[in-house]
């Protein structure tokens, strides 16, 4: 079992920046690849970006890529989501996700086991 605690939301104007962390606890978080998730009311949960526990590759979606940095310090138990240049479209609430390590970093919420409550990322013009 894991446990994650999203931090660091909050309200930022457009072309701002924020950064999210996620803190796991349980079991050895280094073996576990993690993800960040967003999610609107009434809308889908969608993918953000992930990494894996192996080799630190990553996996963006294509409405980030450029934009946003996920990186991983398992020394600390911690995931990391830096969002720069932000937009007004990426006002949502922010999950943080993991699942075992594996050969893939999957898109979808079904691929992942555990995970946070999520932090409110507002983004005001």
């Amino acid at each position: 079992q894991v446990q994650l605690v999203e931090s660091g939301g909050g309200l930022v104007q457009a072309g701002g920046s924020l950064r999210l962390s996620c803190a796991a606890s349980g079991r050895t978080f280094s073996r576990y690849d993690m993800g960040w998730f967003r999610q609107v009311p009434g809308n889908e949960r969608d993918f953000v970006a992930a990494i894996t526990w192996s080799d630190g590759s990553t996996r963006y979606a294509d409405s980030v890529k450029g934009r946003f940095t996920i990186s991983r310090d398992n020394a600390k138990n911690t995931v990391f989501l830096q969002m720069n240049r932000l937009e007004r479209e990426d006002t949502a609430v922010y999950y943080c996700a993991a699942k075992a390590s594996g050969f893939y970093l999957p898109i979808y919420r079904s691929g992942y086991s555990y995970w946070g409550q999520g932090t409110q990322v507002t983004v005001s013009s």
